[in-house]
């Protein structure tokens, strides 16, 4: 009897399997098309109209973490896969801190900034070239990791606005059944600008959209992203002293944050 259930039930999670597929293309579709209207139309407008450069960039932001949930909301809702934040009210609060998190899928960031209307975020100098992502990174003013001798101060100036800075230590995301491997970056501003960090960490039930992964690679059984929104430290306890030298503090904060964001210490 168990054998002919199973049996009966196949061509059932083969359709499902499927329709997942064709939905995630068009979510995805829809995220890059959303992006590119995005930048040509409503950017645009915000420039002709809003004059002052901050008031703009903040209407920037929010214009995106508002379209990230209905995006989420459409992958919910048509079963590309579902996801719980806990703690979501913590980031909305966060001010001069960095939110730093694990990096396990492409839309990690998407799940933060969906819950953070106004949240900075260092991205990738590459994602500059990106036709559907190019023109959202420079309304939104997001900070960019090739900056090098301006990142600091940059960071620190924004910071010093009140500004919560969304990046992940690793740098890109995580390669499957690896461990993490921690950039120095996160810990180098935290420890030079004087600031708090947030962690957060970021696991899903099933394999999907990881480094390794293509976008139509989905799982047999829809997965369950769950964001954990954690504590918040103070980046200055990792110096010793005032005869400590800051890239050794760094070095202590990165192999913290090494041990912290690990799925193992969940």
């Amino acid at each position: 009897m168990a054998d002919i259930s199973l049996r009966a039930r196949r061509p059932y999670r083969l359709l499902n399997r499927y329709w997942r597929i064709l939905m995630t293309g068009c979510c995805f579709t829809l995220f890059g098309l959303g992006g590119l209207m995005l930048s040509l139309v409503w950017f645009n407008l915000l420039l002709l109209i809003v004059r002052h450069p901050r008031q703009r960039r903040r209407l920037a932001r929010r214009s995106i973490s508002c379209c990230f949930r209905f995006f989420l909301r459409c992958c919910r809702t048509v079963g590309v896969f579902d996801y719980r934040i806990e703690g979501a009210g913590l980031l909305r609060q966060d001010r001069r801190c960095l939110i730093v998190a694990n990096h396990p899928s492409l839309v990690d960031y998407v799940f933060l900034a969906s819950v953070m209307p106004e949240a900075d975020c260092l991205v990738k100098a590459g994602l500059q070239k990106n036709l559907f992502l190019s023109g959202v990174i420079r309304a939104a003013d997001y900070l960019v990791n090739s900056q090098g001798e301006t990142l600091l101060p940059d960071s620190q100036r924004r910071l010093d606005q009140g500004d919560a800075i969304i990046l992940f230590p690793e740098g890109t995301r995580t390669r499957y059944g690896e461990p993490l491997r921690l950039q120095r970056g996160a810990a180098n501003i935290a420890v030079r600008c004087g600031c708090d960090l947030r962690l957060v960490h970021i696991v899903c039930t099933q394999r999907m959209l990881d480094k390794q992964s293509r976008w139509y690679q989905v799982p047999e059984e829809k997965p369950l992203f769950t964001i954990r929104v954690r504590e918040r430290i103070d980046g200055s306890t990792f110096l010793a002293g005032e005869e400590e030298l800051e890239s050794r503090a760094a070095r202590r904060l990165t192999h913290y944050l090494q041990d912290a964001l690990t799925p193992e210490h969940q």
